[in-house]
């Protein structure tokens, strides 16, 4: 019968080494520790689980189903064990450490691979697990504590959060190739006036702003076509469903590069979304996210001014 004793980290990094090299004798060696060390620290271990979990013989050991079952899970265990070590050595060097950054996927694939680069140049000691979801998930992560700090756009849903400006992105018009106004130089708003605009699935922040424009313009939003992504939204563009206004970065990444979707210029100025980093008030952390928002407005202005309306002053 098992005696309920707990595995050891120790039994476990064995029993892995074990079936990695297929004896017990390899294993040893690339160890660096004793056989009979090994083999009775496996033998505790399965008299305290109560089931066998290798299978020995002279050719070589082989795991058995539960030794097999095991496996994954002590891949989970080292992960997370090299993590707490990971977040121990920055602590003990007074490094910036492991920080969970949310971020929609409206914004971050067409943001983030332009800042990251820098951001790690100016603090290497810095790592951001980055995670993407919904804006209200988002907001609602970072009050739960799933998130530490979190990009969404202006207005937020959560009043108590800590709001540091970073950029305002504009909407532009884009088309497909044959549509009557392209090439017809700016186009006046007037000329939107019944025209029909495509948007994303409304529980995107950015529905509110597409809606906000096909208002603006007098133009009818087909909410039976809805996208379901921004790729979507630009696919169903290249195919004649209808105009869209799209953000400008998702345009600089996505559409510049491709010949099926034309950007057309407007007389006047589109609306902006405004993007913010933010953070709970009480964040252990928030004199470092301060930093990080003035070096993401740094790399803006270098790297993407082209493509921003404005970026936030420090």
């Amino acid at each position: 019968m098992p005696d309920n004793g707990a595995p050891t980290l120790k039994q476990l990094y064995y029993l892995d080494a074990v079936v990695r090299a297929g004896s017990f004798r390899s294993a040893a060696v690339t160890l660096g520790v004793s056989q009979p060390t090994i083999s009775s620290q496996l033998a505790a271990l399965e008299e305290n689980l109560g089931v066998m979990l290798l299978e020995r013989s002279r050719s070589g050991t082989l795991p058995t189903s539960a030794g097999r079952e095991l496996l994954p899970h002590i891949a989970t265990i080292r992960s997370a064990v090299n993590a707490i070590q990971e977040h121990a050595m920055f602590a003990g060097t007074g490094g910036s450490g492991i920080h969970r950054l949310g971020v929609p996927p409206t914004l971050g694939p067409y943001l983030l691979p332009e800042v990251l680069s820098g951001i790690h140049a100016s603090d290497p000691t810095l790592r951001l697990y980055v995670r993407e979801d919904m804006p209200h998930d988002l907001e609602n992560g970072l009050l739960s504590g799933r998130f530490d700090l979190v990009l969404t756009v202006l207005p937020t849903e959560v009043d108590e959060l800590v709001a540091e400006p970073l950029f305002s992105e504009s909407f532009r018009l884009c088309a497909p190739p044959d549509h009557p106004l392209v090439g017809q130089g700016p186009v006046p708003g007037a000329a939107l006036a019944g025209e029909s605009l495509l948007a994303i699935d409304e529980r995107f922040r950015l529905f509110e702003q597409m809606q906000a424009l096909a208002n603006r313009y007098g133009a009818r939003l087909l909410r039976d076509y809805e996208g379901t992504s921004l790729d979507t939204v630009r696919q169903m563009i290249a195919t004649g469903f209808g105009l869209a206004f799209l953000p400008a970065l998702y345009i600089r990444s996505e559409i510049e590069p491709r010949d099926d979707v034309v950007v057309l210029e407007m007389d006047d100025e589109p609306l902006d979304r405004d993007v913010v980093l933010v953070w709970r008030p009480t964040a252990p952390h928030r004199a470092l996210y301060r930093r990080l928002a003035a070096q993401i407005r740094l790399l803006c202005r270098e790297r993407l001014a082209n493509a921003l309306h404005r970026v936030a002053a420090d």
